[in-house]
C-alpha cells in the first residue's frame, strides 16, 4: 500500500524537494514515515473523520488524501510528528472544516461541527482515545455492513475505508473486474448518504442480524493481510493486527455468539504462524516446511481459549451444528496443537472440511478439502477431487488450483505434468513471495526421480 498517488508520487515530491534544497536523508525519512502512517493509521484516521463529518465518506476521504499530500511536502522541512496519526487527524479535520466554511450553504453544519470540535478538544485525552463500544473503527464497520447495502458492497466498502485497500486489491480479493468493484463502492457510499444510515454501533436487538456481514468483512481484511494479493510483501501485519483487534472487540461485544469467538480463534491461530511462513529467500513456506519452534505459542493458547469459548457458547460437543468460523478454527487448531507436522491428523482435517462444505459450500472449501484428502489418503485421491473441481471451471484464474494440482502430480512422480501445472500457477500468481515459491518448485522438477 502506498500513500495517495502511489510510489511515483512520493518520488516526484521528493525530487521537487531536492530542487528546493531539502536534504536527501530528510526526504527519504519523511517519505518512509508517510508510507508507514498510511499503512498503520489510514483506517483509524478515516473512521474518526467520518464520524466528525456526520457520515460524509467522500469529504473525509478527500480531506485525508489532501493531508497525506501535505505531509509529503511539510514533514521533510518541519520534521516528522511524534504522533503521525494525531497530526493527520487534526490536519484533515481542519482541512474539511475549511472546505465547509468556504461553502455558505453549510452554515448549519459548520455550527454543529465547531461545537463538536470544542467538545472534543476539551475532553481529557483518555476520553478522546478511548475504545470499547465507542471505537470509531467499530462504528465504521457496522455502518459499512448495514443491511441496506448489498453484501458485496458491505465488504468492499469496509476494506476500502477501514483497511485502506485500493480498488485493484479489493477486486482481486473478490475475483471481479476493477470497474465492477469501483461501481460497488460508489453505489455503497451514495446509499449511505441518501438513506441517512447512522454512523453508530447498532442497538443490542439489531446486532445478531448484522454480525454475519461484519465477520465476513474482518475475515477478508485478515486474509488480505495474511497473504497480500500482490506486491513483494507476503504478509501485511497491520491488517492482520487490525482484523484481530476488531474481532476481539466483537467477541467482547457479543459474548453469547459462537461465531464471534470462532472468527477470533481462527485469526489468532493463523497469525501465530506468521514468523515461520517465509523462507530465507523470501518465498512462502508451506505448513510441512515451517519451523514450528517459530510459531507463537502464546497466541496459539489465546486462539485455543477463544475456540473453547465459541463451543461453550454454542452448547455443543460436536462439529455438526456449528458455524463456518468455528469449523475453520477447529481445522487451524488441529495444526496448532501438533508440534511435529508428521503427526498431523489429516483425516480429522478432511472430515472438518467435509462438514464445512455442507454448511458453507464453495469451490475454495472444496479445494482445501482435496488437499487434506491428498494428505490423508494419498495424492491420487486428492487429484481425483481436483479433476472434478477443475472440470466445473469455478476456479479458473485462481492460482492455488494449479498449484495444488502441481504438488499432487509432483508427489506422484509425474514430473512433466507437475512442471506444466507449476508454470500455469506462476502465470496467475501476483504476490512475489508466492511466485518465488512456485519458481523454486518449478526449478526442482528436473531433479525429481
Amino acid at each position: 500500500m502506498t500513500a495517495p498517488g502511489g510510489t511515483n508520487a512520493v518520488r516526484a515530491d521528493a525530487a521537487a524537494l531536492a530542487d528546493a534544497g531539502v536534504d536527501a536523508t530528510l526526504r527519504a525519512d519523511a517519505a518512509a514515515a508517510v508510507e508507514r502512517a498510511y499503512r498503520d493509521a489510514y483506517g483509524s484516521v478515516l473512521a474518526t473523520l467520518i464520524r466528525f463529518l456526520g457520515g460524509d465518506f467522500d469529504a473525509a476521504e478527500e480531506a485525508l488524501a489532501d493531508v497525506f499530500a501535505t505531509a509529503l511536502e511539510t514533514w521533510p522541512r518541519d520534521g516528522i510528528p511524534a504522533r503521525p496519526a494525531a497530526w493527520l487527524t487534526t490536519a484533515a479535520r481542519n482541512r474539511a472544516l475549511d472546505e465547509i466554511r468556504r461553502d455558505r450553504r453549510h452554515a448549519e453544519k459548520l455550527t454543529a461541527l465547531e461545537r463538536e470540535l470544542a467538545i472534543t478538544e476539551a475532553a481529557p485525552m483518555h476520553v478522546r482515545t478511548g475504545g470499547g463500544l465507542e471505537d470509531d473503527r467499530l462504528r465504521l464497520i457496522f455502518t459499512c455492513c448495514h443491511p441496506a447495502l448489498p453484501p458485496d458492497a458491505r465488504v468492499a466498502l469496509t476494506l476500502r475505508t477501514l483497511g485502506g485497500l485500493t480498488t485493484p486489491e479489493i477486486a482481486r480479493a473478490f475475483l471481479v473486474p476493477e470497474a465492477t468493484l469501483a461501481q460497488r463502492l460508489v453505489r455503497a457510499k451514495r446509499k449511505i448518504r441518501d438513506a441517512a444510515i447512522p454512523y453508530r454501533v447498532p442497538e443490542s436487538e439489531e446486532l445478531p442480524d448484522r454480525l454475519d456481514s461484519v465477520l465476513a468483512t474482518l475475515y477478508l481484511v485478515f486474509n488480505e493481510g495474511y497473504l497480500a494479493t500482490s506486491g513483494d510483501t507476503p504478509v501485511r501485519h497491520e491488517l492482520c493486527a487490525e482484523a484481530i483487534r476488531l474481532a476481539a472487540l466483537l467477541a467482547e461485544l457479543m459474548p453469547l455468539r459462537p461465531e464471534a469467538h470462532g472468527l477470533l480463534a481462527l485469526l489468532l491461530l493463523a497469525d501465530s504462524r506468521r514468523h515461520a511462513r517465509t523462507r530465507a529467500d523470501g518465498s512462502i513456506a508451506l505448513l510441512d516446511e515451517q519451523d514450528r519452534t517459530l510459531w507463537d505459542r502464546d497466541e496459539i493458547e489465546l486462539g485455543l481459549a477463544a475456540l473453547d469459548r465459541g463451543f461453550a457458547a454454542a452448547s455443543v460437543r460436536s462439529y455438526a451444528s456449528v458455524g463456518r468460523y468455528l469449523l475453520q478454527a477447529a481445522i487451524a487448531a488441529e495444526h496448532a496443537r501438533t508440534r511435529d507436522g508428521r503427526a498431523t491428523d489429516w483425516r480429522a482435517i478432511a472430515a472438518l472440511y467435509e462438514a464445512l462444505a455442507r454448511i458453507d459450500p464453495s469451490p475454495v472449501v472444496e479445494l482445501n478439502r482435496a488437499v487434506a484428502v491428498a494428505q490423508a489418503d494419498g495424492p491420487a485421491a486428492g487429484l481425483a477431487l481436483l479433476d472434478e473441481l477443475t472440470a466445473r471451471g469455478e476456479l479458473a484464474g485462481y492460482h492455488l488450483l494449479p498449484a495444488a494440482r502441481a504438488d499432487m502430480l509432483r508427489r506422484l512422480g509425474r514430473r512433466s505434468e507437475a512442471a506444466a501445472a507449476y508454470g500455469a500457477a506462476l502465470v496467475l500468481a501476483e504476490n512475489d513471495a508466492e511466485r518465488r515459491f512456485l519458481e523454486r518448485r518449478l526449478a526442482e522438477m528436473p531433479a525429481q526421480g
